[in-house]
């Protein structure tokens, strides 16, 4: 590289690093800059150190930034190389409106970064959500995966309503919310490239086989949904349901994303598979991490085989 050119990317990283000590507004970065320089074969390099110095800076590692300035950051950062990002709506209370839905969990994070890393699991495949939440895995794997059909489901109004607008936010079109398999997105071949997008109420202990089979799901997943043993139970009795219903076609994948809050929770999930008969294994940790979540916690992805 040039000494000019190392002379503008040094000048560039010192702007960003500045200012994101400092907090200041998105729009006051010089992200028109950053473009420029990303076109040059140094790019992928300035992206890292860009990241050593805001959010992996020694400052921020001690005093963090609030999550969602992070957050917010990151996606316009991620945005620049790949002209994609995703923007959600959520709550800033853990618990609001008696549900834990309306905010992104750590293992969704999680969850999304897998798959990012590991799009053929999901590329050309009827993905069915379990407890989406405000959205972020899903919309990640619909941008970046390549999914025909993808379904999110969850229980609660407030937050099926929140997840609609996430979805609308995005630029993903909706498809009508029907469990009728004559009328679901996943009965017709779909013939753009975007994936044909739905929302489905989905109440784990009073959904019904034929309304799982309508899915027709080759791929399911769920994040963050293992803490209390209530909520263990149901997850399994779903998946058992969807195992028997779905025993005319090739066996579904399920990947479950969880953060290990309680052994004995863990535990009992793996046990109750074990009783079910559904076998599982650990999913490898993927090695890139691009959002943001406390690096001590611990994570684990178990795939099933329906």
């Amino acid at each position: 590289m040039a000494s000019e050119e190392i002379a503008e990317a040094e000048s560039v990283l010192q702007s960003f690093e500045r200012r994101f000590l400092a907090a200041r507004t998105l729009r006051s970065f010089p992200w028109q800059s950053l473009e420029e320089k990303l076109r040059d074969s140094s790019g992928p390099e300035l992206l890292l150190n860009i990241l050593q110095k805001t959010v992996k800076h020694p400052l921020c590692v001690k005093h963090p930034p609030s999550v969602k300035y992070v957050r917010c950051f990151l996606s316009e950062l991620i945005r620049k190389p790949s002209g994609d990002s995703v923007t959600l709506s959520e709550s800033t209370a853990i618990v609001s409106h008696g549900t834990t839905g309306l905010v992104t969990w750590d293992a969704a994070l999680y969850l999304a970064e897998w798959a990012i890393e590991n799009p053929a699991a999901f590329a050309h495949r009827t993905v069915l959500e379990l407890g989406s939440g405000a959205g972020l895995t899903g919309l990640a794997i619909c941008k970046t995966c390549c999914p025909s059909t993808y379904v999110f489901s969850d229980c609660h109004s407030c937050v099926l309503e929140q997840l609609r607008g996430n979805i609308l936010l995005n630029g993903l079109s909706l498809e009508p919310d029907t469990t009728d398999p004559e009328r679901h997105p996943g009965h017709n071949a779909h013939d753009t490239e975007s994936p044909r997008v739905t929302v489905a109420q989905l109440d784990w202990d009073v959904v019904t086989a034929p309304e799982l089979a309508a899915f027709r799901p080759d791929v399911i997943i769920a994040a963050d949904v293992l803490y209390c043993p209530e909520t263990v139970m149901s997850l399994v009795r779903v998946l058992q349901r969807l195992s028997a219903c779905l025993k005319d076609q090739q066996a579904p994948e399920a990947y479950i994303a969880f953060t290990v809050r309680s052994p004995e929770t863990c535990w009992l999930f793996t046990n109750e598979l074990g009783q079910t008969g559904i076998p599982w294994e650990a999913v490898p940790h993927h090695n890139q991490k691009l959002f943001p979540y406390e690096e001590h916690l611990d994570m684990a992805i178990l795939k099933l085989i329906l």
